[in-house]
Order: C-alpha cells, then structure tokens, then sequence
C-alpha cells in the first residue's frame, strides 16, 4: 500500500523516555502505530517539536517509518500553552519538510489538540484528510479539576472545538469518549470511529510472583503498585490516604510509584507528595522507584499484589490494560475509559465512591487471576531482554546523565469495525 502518512505529535516525542510529566500512553501509541503502519506498506513520517538541538533531526522508528525534529520556538521543553504559539513556525518547517523531498502527503494523523491545530493549517495547503486522536480533552479535564491551576486554558477549549468540526474523521479509544465527544463537542457520530487500544501480550505476559519479587529485592510484604505521569489528575494523594489507612487497621503495605522526570528537577506536585508522606509517617511504606524503561513494568506488574490507578480522569486507561495482561488485579476509579476497561469483579474493582470508601476497598481482591488478555496477537514479540537496575535509588539531579531506554517491543493488530494498532514498549528493575 503506497500511502503517505504525515503524523503529528507536536509537544511530545513518541522517543521520549515515559513516566514524564509530558510524556505517557500517547507517546507509546504514536511510535507503535507508525512502526505497525510501516510494517504494513504505508510511508509515516512523525513530525514532533524539537526539544534539544543536540538530537538527531531524523531517527528511524523500523521499516518505513521515522521521526523528525523541527524545530519551533526554544529547542528545550516549553509550556504547552506557549507551544500553540510557534504552530506556524512548526507548520512551516513541516512543509518546508515535503517540498525539499518532493513528498504528497495522503493523510494527516494528529494526536492531541495542539497537533490537530497544526494539521488544520496543514490541510489548508495540501488539501487532504485529517484524522484526530486528542487522548485527553479540556472539558473533561476542568470538569475534575480541583484548583485554579489544574484547570485547563481557554484556548485549548475553543480549539478543540474548532478541530471537532473540521477535521475528517476522529479516533476514540472507547464508548465513554466517543459519548464526551458527542455531548461535550457537539461531533457529527458518523464521523467517530471507536478503536481500542491495545497491547502487546507477548510482552505483557503473567509472570512468577516470587521470581519477580526476588529479582526486584522485595520481602513477603503486600505490594501496591501505582504506574504513570505524576500529575495531580493521577490522584497519587488519594492512594497515599489509602495506604495511610489500611496502616492505621494494622495492615501494612508498601507502595510502588514508577514514574516522574528523570532528566528534569523535582516538580511541585512531586514535592507535595513527598510532604504529604512525610506528615502521614509513610517514609518507610513508599518508594518512588522513578520513571523505567517499558520492557521493565511486567516485572513489576507481576510482583506486585494489586495495580492502583486513583485517577480523577483517563481517557482510556493503559496501564490497567498493561496489568491485567500480566494477570495484575487492579483496581482504578471508575472514571473515563476505565469504566470500558476494567470488568467488576474479573479483571479488578473498579470504584466510584468517595476518597474514603475508596481506600476501604484496598484490600479487596477480583474473585479470580486476570486472565492474560482478550485476544493474542499473531505479530507481537519483545525486543532485548531485562537487565537489572537499581529500586528506590535517590533521585537523579537535573543535571545527571538519563537512563537509556531499551528498544520498544514490536506491538500487535485486530480489526475492530477499521484497522485497529496496539501501543507497546519495555525493561526491568530491583527494589530495595
């Protein structure tokens, strides 16, 4: 199939390392379906903002897909409001792009607003479809914000709305979304179509409890295990409360944050957790493990007891996704496509109740093991191996050398109503 893609991932870097507080399960997405859309005939070039000039400008992503750097405003991590600022720069440089290369574009796929606001000055000049994915939406976002600052700014809500009435076709992860899109956004249904995510089960496997534990230096402790971007909307304090709880009742947990910035200086919202542990005499029940490489999250998947996701809003949901495939209960608050993901009861407890009832309900287990996913696919297959690291380490400076990341693992398909690609990557770690 001789089709050219142009993808747009314009404030992230589908290469970034994850667990960032810009970068997560949209970054995964991007980099795999292009890779699944190259291993099926069709040419993708991503184009992302540069963020440091010393990079390289193009990096092969496999066969027929790569990324490329351009550059618009500073090349250092910028603000997304202050993104949306240098969208003509980055417009200019894409097309800059295709000229020089005597490229016609077939189709624009764009990921999240700010890219969906360069695609519509994009199809301005080529003329040709756009397909939207936002991941996240504004409305839902200040609908659970709880300060002034979490609030999400005007000009992502007009935006948004600009681009749901413009662009060709939009991509939504499940039902939830696709009935936000509709009520929120006034969408045309028929220009929605609803692809799950996905993942890569021959990566994401159920795994040995005690050989996990082991190789991570865990005792016979209950472990929780909280997986992501540490942001406010992850609803870290409401899941610290809980372990402060379930301790008062005699019931001792330890907690496992993998996520946070490795390269960047501790942020506010990582520092008021750490107050918040402090005050609650937690030092000693949780562990910030820091951000891993994705080929590393089975081994903790598999030793942990229960996957926590206290979130206040996800879009879709795929970490849970992550642990129920490594046969990880899980329990996560009944919010956004959670609700579609987790199945009461099955693969988890999914929960709408308040703070307090929702920390009740910790030490509560599924009636049966997760089963490893609901289908297999025939193409997935892991890349490299574990290599061990070191667990609760002390926080890397913001002027120390990053952790390099293991090649990503090959991802797998199913056709659901359109051809659907699934979002993989990973590498693991020891606790102490």
């Amino acid at each position: 199939m001789n089709l050219h893609v142009a993808m747009l991932s314009v404030h992230t870097c589908p290469l970034a390392a994850l667990g960032g507080k810009e970068t997560g399960g949209m970054n995964v997405y991007v980099r795999e379906v292009s890779r699944e859309l190259g291993r099926m005939g069709m040419t993708v070039d991503v184009f992302t903002r540069s963020q440091n000039p010393t990079i390289p400008r193009v990096v092969s992503l496999g066969e027929r897909a790569r990324v490329i750097h351009l550059p618009a405003g500073d090349e250092a991590p910028m603000a997304r409001v202050r993104v949306h600022q240098h969208l003509d720069e980055f417009v200019d440089g894409v097309e800059a792009w295709r000229i020089a290369r005597s490229i016609d574009y077939d189709l624009i796929h764009a990921h999240y607003w700010l890219s969906g606001v360069a695609a519509l000055r994009l199809k301005e000049r080529w003329s040709v479809p756009v397909m939207q994915m936002f991941h996240t939406l504004g409305r839902l976002k200040n609908r659970v914000a709880r300060t002034a600052a979490e609030q999400e700014p005007a000009i992502r809500l007009h935006e948004e709305m600009r681009i749901v009435g413009a662009c060709d076709r939009i991509v939504a992860a499940n039902v939830v979304e696709r009935a936000e899109l509709l009520r929120d956004y006034g969408a045309a249904a028929s220009r929605i179509a609803t692809i799950p995510c996905g993942v890569d089960t021959d990566l994401f496997v159920p795994g040995d409890r005690a050989a996990a534990r082991a190789r991570l230096g865990l005792d016979d402790q209950p472990v929780l295990l909280w997986v992501g971007r540490v942001a406010p909307i992850k609803g870290l304090d409401t899941l610290l409360d809980a372990v402060a709880r379930l301790r008062g009742t005699g019931r001792a947990v330890r907690l496992l944050i993998v996520g946070g910035d490795a390269d960047e200086p501790m942020s506010e919202h990582e520092v008021s957790l750490r107050d918040r542990i402090e005050r609650l005499d937690l030092a000693d029940s949780v562990c910030f493990v820091g951000p891993q490489p994705q080929n590393v999250l089975p081994l903790y998947y598999a030793a942990a007891d229960v996957t926590v996701l206290p979130s206040y809003y996800e879009s879709f949901g795929m970490v849970a996704l992550e642990a129920m495939a490594c046969g990880s209960p899980v329990i996560a608050s009944r919010v956004g496509g959670l609700v579609t993901t987790v199945r009461d009861g099955v693969t988890g407890l999914p929960d709408s109740g308040s703070r307090r009832r929702r920390a009740g309900r910790a030490d509560r287990r599924p009636r049966r093991r997760p089963r490893p996913a609901l289908a297999r696919g025939p193409r997935g297959r892991t890349l490299g191996g574990p290599a061990p690291l070191g667990l609760c380490a002390p926080r890397p400076s913001a002027g120390s050398t990053p952790r390099s990341s293991p090649a990503p693992a090959r991802t797998w398909t199913r056709r659901a109503a359109a051809k659907t690609d699934r979002p993989t990557s990973l590498a693991p770690v020891p606790v102490g």
